[in-house]
């Protein structure tokens, strides 16, 4: 009988760490029909955990017996102690097994409805006339004014591409090299990972450095993973097609702004978080290069009505 290792402090750690592997893909790919299968997932491991403790049971009687009492089914036996104490204030109706499943479903896509309420209204939003900017990086919330005063000034002289003054925008803000932009809008190919022939070494660095990843252009891992000089890394893979000497990517001006049309029901007019309310389409309509110093327009470029994933939704849509 196994009871050493993880063994020795909880009888199933191996679905304790599938669950959080669907805890953790429930926040990289935020779809409700994810958490509606993360629900399912859970409610199957705690019949199969039923299960293989009761053959357990049978086949090593009373030594499996002492080996429950001192150990935790899915967690430590100290934090299930809590969690019962816990369930004990819980109205009588709700410590039926048959009414477990639905509170586990209820209990996952409910907390899914809290984290996207507290994101949505956590985001920096900067909105103007119909336009209105979220940045993908929390530092970018301070050239978020001078972004859309540029946009606004080039819509107003007909240099914005298809913005239309009675429709509303939603922007996304990001580096000009962003990875993730695929997820907004299909930029082409320099938006899908495999197309930089570097996708083992960006996928390993982006697990080892999620929050870093983000912020540090390709280019300049691309020149760490090729040790070549950065400066002749960034000239070459500027996304921009800058070859400026005096260019640091660290400190670059250089922004990207995705518009999405945003059609809410019944033709109502929305700004902010409303943006991104249920029941609302979002549709690509053009990608925005600009000098967040200057707001001078470097590029507007015309995308597909779809993202790289073409019919799979995505998170950013």
């Amino acid at each position: 009988m196994a009871s050493k290792g993880l063994y020795r402090y909880i009888r199933h750690p191996q679905y304790l760490a599938l669950g959080l592997w669907g805890v953790g893909m429930s926040i990289l790919w935020p779809r409700f029909i994810v958490l509606v299968s993360l629900s399912i997932m859970f409610i199957l491991y705690r019949f199969l955990a039923s299960d293989e403790e009761a053959r357990m049971r049978l086949r090593y009687g009373e030594a499996y017996e002492e080996y429950t009492r001192r150990t935790g089914r899915f967690f430590p036996r100290r934090v299930e102690r809590l969690l019962a104490v816990l369930r004990s204030f819980a109205p009588r109706p709700l410590r039926r097994p048959v009414l477990v499943p639905a509170l586990i479903v209820g209990l996952v896509v409910g907390a899914g409805f809290v984290c996207r309420a507290v994101t949505l209204n956590s985001l920096p939003y900067a909105s103007q006339v119909n336009i209105t900017l979220v940045p993908i990086l929390p530092e970018d919330s301070g050239v978020s004014g001078s972004a859309l005063g540029g946009i606004l000034r080039a819509a107003g002289e007909g240099k914005a591409g298809r913005l239309e003054p009675g429709k509303d925008y939603l922007g996304y803000l990001m580096p000009p090299d962003y990875i993730m932009q695929g997820m907004i809008a299909d930029m082409g190919e320099s938006s899908h990972l495999y197309h930089h022939h570097q996708t083992v070494g960006m996928i390993t660095d982006w697990v080892l450095h999620p929050f870093e990843h983000l912020r540090r252009p390709p280019s300049a891992e691309m020149a760490r993973m090729r040790n070549v000089d950065p400066g002749v890394a960034r000239r070459r893979h500027c996304p921009l097609g800058i070859n400026r000497d005096d260019l640091q990517c660290d400190h670059c001006p250089y922004r990207r702004v995705i518009l999405v049309e945003v059609v809410q029901p019944a033709g109502k007019r929305a700004s902010g978080s409303d943006l991104l309310s249920f029941g609302s389409v979002r549709v690509p309509v053009e990608a925005i290069d600009i000098d967040t110093r200057t707001g001078q327009i470097v590029k507007v470029t015309e995308v597909g009505r779809a993202t790289a994933w073409k019919d799979v939704p995505t998170p950013g849509i």
